[in-house]
Order: C-alpha cells, then structure tokens, then sequence
C-alpha cells in the first residue's frame, strides 16, 4: 500500500492542506478556496477532507502528518520578543496570548482529537519541520534538479527570515539564517503597509505599481539611498540588519513607525483607496530595487558556498516575479525554479515532503527537466452532472458543446470579438496564480481591455497590470524571454516590434505593463491541453497566441473553487460568457436572482 502522508499549514495566512503518496504529489489546496475567507488562517478541516478524498483515503491510511512549523519555538520568540520590547509590546502580547493558550500551542493534541472524531484508529507519528525547512522542502523536492542551492526568503518562521541551503538528492542542509527581527520579507511589507496595501496581500500591488515610479529620477535615488543609509544595513553577503527605530511590527499592531518614515521620506502614509501620486511610485520602485539588490546578494552567497549550478526558491518573497527575473538574467545560476506555491500554503506540501524524504529518509525520484507539480492542477475538479445540478437549481440557460475543437472556436471568436469569458475547467490551481483552470480571459489586443477588467470585472485599482498566457512556442517571438515560465512567476520585455508610443503601448496594450513588460505564463501542449488548443484556435484567427489572463475572482474575494462559486461570480461581475466543462453560459441570457445581484465585495 501506498505511504500518504498529510501536510498541514494553518493560523498565520494562507492555511492549506497537502497530500503525498509514496513521495509524489496527490493534492493540495488552500482552506480559503472552500471557506470563502481571503487569505483564511483557519485550521485547513475541508481543505483536509478534500485532500484525502481526492486520493480515495481517510485518516486510517495515513503513515504520517507533518504541521509546517515548530509552534513552541515560535511560541518562544514572541515571548522573547514581547519581553525584550517591554512595555512597549504589552497591548500585543495581551491579544496574542488567548489563542496561542487556546490552539496555536496545542497542535498536537488538535490533530490527534481531530483523527478520533474522524474514527481513526492509529497514532500516526507526527513531524514538526520547522517553517523554512518546509519551505526548502516545497521548493527543492518538486524541483527538476538532483542538486540545488535552495533560498528561501519571506517574513519570518519561528526565528528565522531567510536561509540558504543545499539540496542534494533526498538530503536539505540548512547553511545560513537570517533571523528575526531582520526580514527581507517585514521590510516589503512595512512599504506595503506604508504605501496603503494590506500586509500579507497587497505586497505584489506594490510590485506592480513600482514600474511607474521612475527609474533614475532624483527622488527615487534619493529613497533608495535613504533606504539603504537609515532603513536597512545591507551587507556584502546578502544578509540585512534593520533600524527597528523605525518599525512597529516586532510587538505593536502596525508595520513602521509613521512619525519617523513622514521625516525621513517627506511624504505622509498613504491611506487605503486615497489617491496615488508620483512620489508613492518612486518610493515603490525604490524599495522593489533594493529588494533586487538583497536578492541578488543573496544569490551569489547561496552560488559561493554551495557551487551548485541550480537555484530553487521558495517563501512570499519567492512570488516576487521581478526580482525572480533579475536574478534569471544575471547569469549567477544556470537555472532557477520557484514553487508556485512559494507562501506559506507550499509549506503544507514543504512539511509532507520533509517528513517523507528526511523523516522517513525515502529517497527522491527526480525526472530531468521536469517538475513534479503536475502544472500546479491539484485542487478539486468538477464533472459535468455538478454542472448540470447548478443549472437546474438556478435554471441557468447553457449550451452544451462536447467537441473539443467546437469549443475552442466558439470561445476564441467571442474573445476575439473583445467579449470576456470566465473560463473554468479541470482541477483547481494551488498557490495564488489562475493558470487557466480557474482564469478569466480577454482579448490582448482590445485598447480598454485592462480599464475594463480591472473596473468592471474585478473592481480593483486602475494601475494594476494583467498577465498574458502565452503559447509555450510563441513566447520568444513575443518577449525577450530565454525560459519557459508555466507558473507566471516571471516578467519579461515585450519585444520592439510590438511596441508603440503612450499611451497605447503596445499591439497588446491589456497585457503591456507601462515598462513594457508583462509577467508571463508559457502554456504547454501536453501539459495543459485544453487551454493550449483555445490559444491555438485565437490565433489561428486573429494571428495572436496569446490571451489576457487574470484569476476568476473579484476584489476582497478568493479564486473560484466550485461551479456555484464561478457562476455567482459570473452573475455579479460584467463578464460577458462563462465556460464550465463543456457548457457555455451567455449573459444576456440569464435572469438575475436578487439574492445574487445584491452581494457587496468587501475591499481586499
């Protein structure tokens, strides 16, 4: 019989549930997907029950669980922390205490309570890796590469920030730490905060208003030196020491210290959905380029003591498309591979791979050039009698178009007539990017496209840019890109013959950035065919292989898991068309029940 082991991340951001047999992946998905909570901490309990029902198991087959961190080493350093900060952080710690006493310390015992209420019989034995050896494990394990350097880089674990390892076949050797309070990933963060977005979300808005601040300008020299000079002590080797004078987020309820930052950048916090200016973008882009500078530093420390020619990434800062990019181009690595699910929901995956190749010392089976996260398709799928159950209930108007080849045409020539379609097929995407099963799609070429998604369609700021999902063959024609990137976690420049004067941009101005650049996925035929044959067939039609692609979600909400959640969010957005299976859904067709057209989408 198979050895399963369960993955568990839960009570920060992002919890998830992940599954394994015999070292290789089975499910996983993020508890936010089913309880309609963004971002949801929650224990992962229905991501749990999917996870084991999806393999066809319950708590009886499993040879192990493993939790993706240490919660009394974590424990630990708020103590520590709280203490060393008194009194400043007694407001904190007072808030704090009741749910670490009341569940964060107890996981242990939540687990085994959890496996009697299901009937299980055994003990399993339990694995406790701690956080940033999760993450190692979620980025190495999966990787394509029998050897790598392994950076994982994110807020903060139990102490540590930051660690550079070393992969060799089913062995992790943790060699640096950077530990708390100095965080790459806090720092990002305290200009997340700053600049208006919300912590643990809004970071990759910061990534994407940075384009428009402009490079060179005196003010953004200036706040990358005041950065560098007051904020952070950047040091040759990568690691970072920072002025805590100047951050609040050690014990206190927010990320800096506002008095101090108004001083030191002449510009007052940003408060959340006020007006962007041109200072808010430079100092934007001059934190995304102090964070290059650190990652790259890094990099070459990870390239010096490990002398390995592979380079795999894991942790938020892991989402980080752009700075995934520079380091791709400086040539230090060969090669680079990030997990798609590089947050902390991979450590739920990090944490069963940990327990199965380190705890159990099962050895890996790597396939060369090949990653084993099957295309990130490890959430839930749904047949056509579910689809066919929501259009009784709802007595949706659908038509049903069983050849491939049918439907490809039908939705191409709607998208090519600058329709937009909700496009939802096969199983769920697991990490924070809709590849194209869980996606909304539009035409590239269209001139208010990116104006009317992100307004009418997923009611969000008018700066935020959209990626294209692009043939796999076709990429390199279309940008300067030298790798494959099916997991949209890099950016590349458009090339110069598509390009055109402001403020068109470009040929596909809906998916060209204001630099020019978009974050790309390369869709793969016999990966991903369903999706590879609706590109095919745009092309074939309007010489374009490539379509906008941004998650079936709108604002404050997450990505669709279910057919009842894609069609209410088909019902209270503009979309025109949307794509279940083999069902096509036209708007203009469908009546809208109040109770649908009455719900109000919370800002993220």
């Amino acid at each position: 019989m198979a050895e399963y082991i369960l993955g568990i991340s839960a009570f920060y951001h992002d919890s998830a549930a992940a599954l394994i047999a015999d070292g290789q992946v089975v499910a996983a998905a993020q508890e936010e997907r089913f309880t309609r909570k963004k971002h949801d901490a929650s224990f992962p309990v229905q991501a749990i029950a999917y996870v084991l029902q999806e393999a066809g198991i319950t708590y009886n087959d499993l040879s192990a669980i493993a939790f993706y961190d240490k919660p009394l080493l974590k424990f630990e350093r708020l103590l520590e922390t709280f203490h060393a900060f008194a009194p400043a952080g007694l407001t904190g710690f007072l808030m704090a205490m009741p749910v670490w006493l009341r569940e964060k310390l107890f996981i242990k015992k939540h687990l085994r309570k959890l496996g009697r209420q299901k009937g299980s019989r055994h003990q399993w034995p339990l694995y406790f890796p701690e956080h940033h050896l999760s993450h190692a494990a979620s980025a190495f394990y999966p990787s394509p590469f029998e050897e790598a350097a392994i950076l994982t880089i994110d807020g903060v674990g139990e102490w540590a920030t930051t660690t550079i390892c070393h992969g060799r076949g089913r062995h992790i050797k943790i060699l640096k730490e950077l530990r708390f309070p100095h965080s790459i990933g806090l720092l990002y963060s305290a200009f997340t905060y700053y600049l208006g977005f919300k912590v643990n979300s809004g970071e990759y808005k910061l990534m994407g208003l940075a384009p428009y601040g402009q490079k060179g300008a005196r003010q953004t020299v200036v706040f990358r030196q005041q950065i560098l000079s007051e904020l952070v002590d950047l040091r040759e080797d990568g690691s970072i020491l920072l002025n805590m004078r100047y951050f609040n987020f050690a014990t206190g309820k927010t990320m800096t210290n506002d008095h101090l930052w108004e001083r030191l950048f002449g510009l007052q916090r940003r408060m959340p959905e006020a007006g962007i200016t041109p200072a808010h973008m430079n100092l934007a882009l001059a934190i995304q380029e102090v964070t290059e500078m650190i990652v790259l530093a890094l990099a070459r420390t990870a390239k010096q003591i490990t002398q390995c020619k592979h380079l795999v990434i894991a942790g938020g800062v892991g989402l980080n498309c752009v700075a995934n990019s520079r380091l791709a181009l400086s040539g230090i690595f060969d090669d680079i591979w990030v997990q798609p699910a590089a947050g902390d929901a991979g450590g739920a995956l990090g944490a069963a791979l940990a327990a199965y190749h380190i705890g159990h010392g099962q050895e890996r089976k790597v396939v060369s050039g090949q990653d084993a996260m099957k295309g990130a398709f490890l959430g839930p799928a749904y047949n056509s009698g579910d689809i066919e159950q929501l259009i009784h209930r709802y007595g949706a108007v659908s038509e049903c178009i069983n050849e491939e080849a049918v439907l490809a045409a039908t939705v191409s020539t709607l998208l090519a007539k600058g329709k937009v379609v909700g496009w939802f097929q096969g199983r769920m995407e697991f990490g924070p990017r809709a590849l194209g099963n869980r996606s909304i799609l539009a035409d590239p070429r269209h001139p208010d496209m990116q104006l009317r998604l992100n307004g009418d369609i997923k009611r969000r700021e008018g700066f935020r840019p959209f990626a294209p999902s692009v043939l796999e063959e076709d990429a390199p024609y279309y940008f300067e890109l030298a790798d494959v990137s099916p997991y949209m976690l890099r950016v590349a420049p458009l090339r110069g013959f598509l390009r055109k004067p402001m403020p068109q941009r470009s040929a596909v101005p809906a998916i060209t950035h204001v630099d020019y650049s978009a974050r790309i996925q390369t869709v793969n035929q016999s990966l991903h065919p369903r999706f590879w044959r609706l590109i095919q067939s745009f092309k074939e039609r309007t010489g374009y292989g490539m379509l906008v692609n941004t998650s079936f979600n709108v604002r404050g909400e997450p990505v669709v898991c279910t057919p009842e959640d894609a069609w209410r969010a088909f019902m209270h957005t503009g979309m025109d068309y949307l794509v279940m299976g083999n069902y096509l859904f036209d708007r203009t067709q469908q009546s809208f029940p109040q109770d649908i057209i009455a719900r109000d989408f919370d800002p993220d």
